[in-house]
């Protein structure tokens, strides 16, 4: 079956986006949090244009190739000028969950006002086995409360923004992860922890 996922770049303060994001800002000025995505000599096998380290894109690709469909926060829709009217992964279906109707989605979209329960039924029905990425502070939050998610991968970049968007909400309880591994890479740490059930 397939796996839920989400695997932000984060700053060491915990923020997936920087101050001041939005329609024509892009993610504010966290920008530097995805530097690493350009700062290496091999090319990714999925997003053309990424130069990354060896560790890096051994890392990166294998999970973006696992990706089928991708779940994204009304918020992370907005600040990333809609994806384009695309996709943020170049061979998976984008579903924006909102509780608000978004006229600006276009055909290659699916908008989904139901909760996140449907969204990511929806995605793994769209995935065709392959797993769902979620994307997004707000998305991750619920998925979690809902029991949903199964992997937490973050690309923590080693900067202090001191303030933005956190990628991690408030949760009724606890959540346990166990670390299945840590991959240091220039200006990132890759560290890969399954949910613990």
């Amino acid at each position: 079956m397939s796996k839920v996922i989400s695997a932000p770049a984060v700053s060491v303060d915990g923020y997936i986006i920087g101050r001041d994001p939005g329609a024509g800002r892009g993610l504010g000025d966290g920008t530097t949090l995805f530097d690493w995505y350009f700062a290496g000599d091999t090319p990714s096998q999925v997003f053309d244009g990424f130069r990354l380290s060896g560790n890096s894109a051994r890392i990166f690709d294998a999970l973006a190739g696992r990706v089928g469909a991708v779940v994204a926060g009304r918020n992370t829709y907005e600040d990333s000028d809609h994806f384009g009217g695309g996709s943020p992964h170049p061979a998976a279906q984008l579903f924006v969950l909102s509780h608000r109707p978004a006229p600006e989605v276009t055909e290659r979209q699916t908008l989904v006002t139901t909760g996140i329960e449907d969204a990511i039924a929806a995605a793994r029905q769209a995935a065709g086995g392959k797993d769902v990425g979620l994307m997004g502070g707000g998305v991750a939050t619920e998925a979690l409360r809902a029991g949903l998610v199964d992997e937490v991968i973050l690309h923590q970049v080693p900067i202090l923004l001191g303030g933005g968007r956190p990628f991690f909400q408030a949760l009724p309880e606890h959540v346990r992860l166990r670390l299945v591994e840590a991959v240091p890479a220039p200006g990132v740490t890759h560290l890969h922890y399954e949910v613990e059930r």
